[in-house]
């Protein structure tokens, strides 16, 4: 008689690739992988059309809740929230062994505890990034109190913490004291793809990725344009991702007077066109001042361009281009600091394709084991 395969019930309130992200990534890559050793159905929004449940090769999608705008302005929907934690409770009624969550956006890993508790299940929470008390107060202000309590109490609701980084499992073990265990299983790439991703599109002198939200601060990069069109050098900029930022950004370009040298691309679906856009380019710039880990800056480099970022202390990437001798540039997150760095990147540009040799440790393969055995 066949051994019952595991059932994992993966949550998250947005996955690809109905939906793009650093986090939506991960599960798109990772989900597959997973239900090469067992059952895996990822619980979500209904992300696409007909019924509730969607079939993907082995991984099976179930809509636990209706399709709630994730964002209100420049900043998350309380009420998607709330409506989401709500429908989690459906997975009472639902078959599995183990629930692995997305963090975000804090709200659902309550009635998710609750689930677990009911069914004596485990609870394994996957965190991207680590925000604490000074980031609540500085993205909300007296109201963070409340955004912090909220995620310090949800720190101490998993049986288990996987931490998409380093860094932020270092944060992690910090904060939960050694109440929960906290496992290391960053992000990765699929660099066989990317290897064979050919730049088919029209050559861009600097290039960025992700979605457009406030903290990709894609406005430092065009205000760098700027100052380097004032130094008498016009380059010219492919931005590639959509958000709630597109349009103030749009506007900010044709302020700035460079909406000819500028090309917004918020239609690129696939994975092998987006590595040919950033093959296309001479340099890719993350002035991004919050990042968990950086997806895109570790596929850039796996690209063998020249990387920029930032040094702000919540930008974790910044940990993935210091690695990157002679490929990476860290500069202060200032328009003048950053047209610098990107002059002497596209100056001091090394042979394109060299890319570091330590991008073997990030793997989805490898990284997709080391989940499994925390969820086993």
């Amino acid at each position: 008689m066949a051994e019952r395969r595991r059932r994992i019930a993966l949550v998250t309130d947005a996955v690809g690739p109905f939906h793009r992200g650093g986090k939506e990534l991960r599960y798109l890559e990772l989900a597959p992988r997973l239900a090469r050793g067992a059952e895996v159905e990822v619980h979500t929004m209904r992300w696409w059309p007909g019924g509730r449940v969607h079939r993907d090769g082995e991984v099976t999608y179930r809509a636990i809740c209706p399709l709630v705008p994730l964002y209100r302005g420049r900043r998350r929907s309380i009420r998607q929230a709330v409506t989401f934690a709500v429908c989690c409770l459906r997975l009472l009624g639902a078959r599995f062994d183990v629930i692995e969550a997305d963090h975000m956006p804090y709200l659902q890993l309550l009635p998710l505890k609750l689930v677990a508790l009911a069914r004596r299940r485990r609870l394994v929470v996957t965190w991207h990034e680590c925000w604490g008390p000074e980031y609540w107060r500085e993205y909300l202000g007296p109201a963070g109190r409340i955004g912090w309590w909220c995620e310090s109490l949800a720190m101490r609701l998993p049986d288990a913490i996987i931490a998409a980084s380093p860094q932020t499992g270092a944060r992690l073990r910090r904060l939960v004291g050694g109440r929960v265990p906290v496992i290391d299983a960053p992000n990765g790439i699929d660099r066989g793809r990317i290897e064979r991703a050919r730049s088919g599109l029209e050559p861009s002198d600097v290039v960025t990725v992700g979605r457009l939200l406030p903290h990709k601060r894609v406005d430092l990069l065009l205000d760098a344009l700027g100052t380097l069109r004032d130094r008498g050098r016009s380059l010219t900029a492919r931005i590639v991702g959509s958000g709630p930022e597109r349009e103030r950004l749009r506007e900010r370009a044709h302020v700035l007077g460079l909406a000819d040298r500028v090309e917004f691309r918020d239609d690129i679906d696939d994975a092998e066109t987006l590595y040919a856009a950033v093959k296309s380019a001479r340099a890719a710039v993350f002035p991004s001042e919050r990042e968990g880990f950086g997806i895109a800056v570790l596929e850039a480099l796996a690209c063998g361009v020249p990387v920029i970022a930032t040094t702000a202390p919540d930008n974790l990437a910044r940990h993935l281009v210091a690695r990157a001798d002679g490929l990476g540039t860290l500069c202060e997150p200032t328009p003048e600091a950053l047209a610098d760095a990107i002059e002497r990147a596209l100056d001091d540009a090394p042979p394109a394709g060299q890319a570091p040799e330590w991008l073997s440790e990030y793997d989805w393969d490898e990284v997709a084991g080391r989940v499994a055995e925390v969820l086993a």
